[in-house]
């Protein structure tokens, strides 16, 4: 998911979704090149003010260190969405897309799967409205497929009803959402999609417990925590990479592997003059069925 937990107001995307967009324009605007991700299409969806670079949420502390791990998870998914498409993957799932621009940035790759945007309804209406009045088409590729979590509904059922194949080898990808989730949530995520086609895969985001962070590091995530429960969306779920990596076999994918910042910092940061680095409290899970 793309930081969309539900509770998003009905004519528009969720906060959490909106920061997110910032973040990845943020990139482009204050970092130097190459840059990890190239995105402002979010923030035009978003269309935040002209101030939007002095807003609390983009100048508090470890700032460069969140974003540098936002555009990392998202060029980490897009990655391995380019490489399972060769592989024969026919199926990408965003789940809590957001405002995810994939499908707008990257149509030479999209094109060659069927996309489906999972998210709120009204998130989704807001967003087919802004893609429209900034003169994006919705290709015949790209389905958003509406799931109404407040009440209660099946994501993997709506998806279906939208046209997705379980049949059908699948990219599906969940980052910055664990945590807003139950640990029972999340383990239901996890029995789910196992069940889809061999050869299927999960990259899901997920952060550590604030145990196994050093002070610093620890002070930045308690801060976002304090926010995140003030908005009214706190952090239900911190996972050891071990806990989340068993939990995924046990859930019954084949494989399961920990991708940690210190391999995004490799690969996506490793000869930058500046000190941009995805620090450790984001953590990846990538599960094969």
């Amino acid at each position: 998911m793309s930081d969309s937990p539900s509770g998003a107001d009905a004519s528009e995307p969720d906060h959490t979704a909106v920061r997110v967009a910032l973040w990845r324009a943020l990139h482009v605007r204050a970092d130097p090149p190459p840059h990890v991700l190239d995105d402002e299409i979010g923030l035009r969806l978003a269309d935040p003010g002209d101030d939007w670079r002095t807003r609390g949420d983009m100048t508090m502390p470890g700032i460069e260190g969140i974003r540098a791990s936002i555009v990392a998870r998202a060029r980490f998914v897009e990655d391995l969405v380019a490489e399972r498409a060769d592989a024969g993957a026919e199926q990408y799932v965003i789940l809590g897309a957001g405002l995810d621009t994939f499908a707008q940035r990257r149509p030479e790759l999209a094109s060659r799967l069927r996309v489906f945007e999972v998210d709120q309804p009204g998130t989704q209406a807001w967003k087919r409205r802004r893609l429209a009045e900034l003169g994006y088409d919705v290709p015949p590729w790209l389905v958003f497929a509406p799931v109404d979590f407040e009440a209660g509904d099946a994501w993997r059922e709506r998806l279906v009803d939208a046209g997705f194949d379980p049949t059908r080898r699948t990219v599906v990808a969940s980052t910055g959402v664990s945590m807003y989730l139950t640990d029972e949530a999340n383990t239901a995520t996890l029995r789910d999609i196992a069940t889809l086609a061999p050869g299927s895969v999960y990259a899901t985001t997920f952060l550590l417990p604030l145990d196994m962070l050093d002070d610093e590091q620890r002070r930045i995530q308690e801060f976002s925590m304090r926010n995140a429960a003030a908005s009214g969306t706190p952090f239900l779920s911190l996972y050891a990479p071990d806990r989340l990596r068993r939990a995924a076999l046990d859930a019954g994918f084949r494989t399961a592997v920990h991708v940690s910042p210190d391999d995004l910092t490799h690969r996506y940061f490793a000869d930058r003059d500046d000190n941009l680095r995805p620090p450790a409290a984001e953590q990846f899970l990538v599960a094969e069925v």
